[in-house]
């Protein structure tokens, strides 16, 4: 993680942020490809790390720090420069944002319709419900964890992540009332909870870009 940090030059807007978690998203999804191959291959761990390319970085066979930091994609709470003095200093947690809330609300929400209905719980639409709005939330947390100058570019490409997650979750609720899985009312008051989560980050994302163009200039912004 530390080459990450010392390969980049200037500050990265979304679009940058956004390769790069891309890449790290490939990186996931073949590692847990390789999980899935190898998993009752007693050779399972050094398999994958010659796979993964780990072989290099760890000469006594543990490889917890490689898989650790690919499976947590939030770099913000990785160690850097900042973080000794971020936890000196009091701020507002991620988890006051009325937007955060909302979002971890939705999630609850969800867990509760499921003991309603266990049904669902082995539903693939519900489950890709489930997931998306919990993936919504995480990519929530991530993007307001930290209003850092440098980082307005990771704010934005999180919150970019998250409306794809609730929109998701959109089109799986759609999909559970058309199927009769669950109810009008339910529908109606999930997709309300959607929409409130959905509209809270297109309205922050906005308000994300401005402050990029106040503080760095349209200047080679893409919009």
């Amino acid at each position: 993680m530390s080459s990450f940090g010392d390969e980049r030059e200037g500050i990265w807007d979304e679009y940058d942020w956004e390769r790069f978690l891309q890449q790290q998203d490939q990186r996931t999804e073949k590692y847990m490809e390789l999980l899935e191959k190898y998993i009752n291959d007693p050779e399972r761990d050094e398999i994958i790390a010659c796979e993964m390319g780990w072989t290099q970085t760890s000469e006594d066979g543990d490889w917890s720090a490689e898989v650790g930091a690919l499976l947590d994609e939030d770099w913000r709470f990785q160690n850097d420069e900042s973080s000794s003095e971020a936890e000196q200093k009091p701020s507002e947690s991620f988890e006051d944002n009325i937007l955060y809330r909302a979002a971890f609300a939705l999630t609850v929400w969800i867990d509760k319709l499921f003991d309603q209905n266990t049904a669902l719980q082995n539903e693939p639409t519900a489950i890709k419900l489930a997931t998306h709005a919990a993936l919504a939330s995480a990519k929530l947390a991530a993007a307001l964890s930290d209003d850092d100058v440098d980082e307005l570019g990771m704010t934005i490409a999180y919150l970019k992540r998250a409306l794809k997650a609730i929109t998701v979750s959109l089109d799986s609720a759609a999909k559970l009332l058309s199927e009769k899985l669950i109810t009008a009312r339910q529908y109606s008051v999930l997709q309300q909870r959607l929409f409130q989560v959905r509209d809270g980050i297109i309205t922050l994302t906005g308000e994300y870009r401005c402050e990029w163009r106040r503080r760095f200039g349209s200047e080679g912004f893409r919009s």
